[in-house]
């Protein structure tokens, strides 16, 4: 149904393919830009990963001025402020993000500290707090789920409080993503399962939340379509570049997607589960995905529906019935990566502890994205979904 009014704002230029990351000191150029810091993690280096962004200097007017690898996996404010004094000393005048979603995010997070010439991050978290313009950022994923290379929020940890902050805003979108398959050959099976299923939710949960529009669910779709022909072969070959490029881009299509709808309580849920319990991201999205849509199954059925055939779930019967079959089939996907991968299925297995509940539930409610599931949720609620996926 077209909604009454919508928006959709997407200024990222994408670069998708065999060799698109030897565009990166073009495209850098293009920017005004040839002095990189590179944002990256311990993980990505000793993947060898980042040999071939340097190669792409080569030869071009392009150049690294500093190379920051310690990116933690759940990144924080302490880290984003080390960065940006990094880029300020060195002289840079472009960062590139070169990982998934937290060396994504920390690169967003520096970029604030860098152009608002501000020695603390927090005081820019929440919706359209950033008013100057960000210095040129590009990204090349080497994970196929966040989607940060094409949204407008930053997730990062406020260490004093333990819990993640949203910093989201149009200027926080990249300038360009680069996908290049060969820059993900070399994530691991468990990984590339938990990164995938995050892709999937922003998707499922970006369609079927209030700001919902015909753009978003048209990458919404996209996205549900090409996780569901292309993930479990990525986890099965890692070695499969059609297969990887197809998870980047089921990414990137999930991050337009959400950036534009939002999402709802599976991400409310998953994002307490970090800041609480340190849940990794994906792996909480993948166990909640399914209990999120059925606490919603009697407010949106007939949408949950409509995603039947892009999933392969059974497409008749009635509404409720193909929705019941969509979260069957997003069920069967987690238990099949489960044998492939060993991501886990429970929360239990994942490694939370009960007592936990009541403090992930609080958060949870107090998170923005729960704002915009089509069904409100209480702390009783909310701790009856946790034991259900537990």
């Amino acid at each position: 149904m077209l909604p009454n009014y919508y928006e959709f704002y997407c200024p990222v230029k994408i670069v998708s393919g065999n060799q698109a990351l030897s565009n990166l000191p073009y495209e850098m150029d293009q920017l005004g830009a040839h002095k990189a810091l590179i944002v990256t993690d311990p993980g990505v280096v000793a993947a060898g990963l980042l040999k071939p962004v340097q190669a792409a200097f080569e030869g071009s007017n392009c150049a690294i001025g500093a190379v920051f690898d310690q990116t933690p996996v759940d990144s924080s404010n302490l880290v984003c402020n080390q960065v940006a004094k990094i880029f300020n000393e060195k002289g840079c005048d472009c960062l590139v993000a070169l990982g998934g979603g937290s060396a994504i995010d920390t690169a967003k997070g520096a970029n604030i500290v860098v152009s608002e010439k501000t020695d603390d991050l927090l005081k820019f978290q929440g919706h359209e707090c950033v008013k100057e313009t960000l210095k040129p950022f590009i990204v090349i994923p080497t994970t196929s789920g966040t989607g940060s290379e094409a949204t407008l929020v930053a997730v990062i940890a406020n260490v004093e409080k333990n819990i993640k902050m949203s910093f989201t805003s149009n200027k926080l979108y990249p300038h360009v993503a680069i996908l290049d398959p060969k820059m993900l050959v070399t994530m691991p099976k468990k990984i590339t399962a938990a990164t995938g299923m995050d892709a999937l939710t922003h998707a499922i949960e970006a369609f079927v939340n209030l700001q919902k529009n015909p753009m978003s669910d048209a990458f919404a779709i996209t996205t549900v379509k090409l996780v569901h022909e292309n993930l479990v072969r990525a986890v099965e070959n890692g070695s499969d570049e059609k297969a990887r490029l197809a998870m980047a881009n089921a990414a990137l299509c999930g991050g337009i997607a959400f950036s534009n709808s939002l999402v709802g309580i599976v991400h409310a849920i998953a994002h307490a589960c970090g800041g609480v319990a340190h849940l990794p991201h994906g792996v909480a999205n993948a166990i909640l995905l399914p209990w999120g849509l059925e606490y919603n199954l009697d407010t949106s059925a007939e949408t949950i529906a409509e995603l039947a055939p892009w999933i392969g779930a059974p497409a008749a019967g009635s509404a409720a019935e193909k929705a019941r079959a969509v979260i069957a089939a997003v069920r069967e996907l987690t238990k099949k990566l489960n044998e492939l991968s060993g991501l886990p299925l429970t929360l239990k297995e994942a490694g939370l502890k009960e007592e936990q509940f009541p403090a992930i539930a609080k958060a949870a409610i107090n998170d923005g994205t729960m704002n915009y599931n089509p069904k409100d949720a209480t702390l009783e609620e909310v701790i009856a979904i946790l034991k259900k996926a537990y």
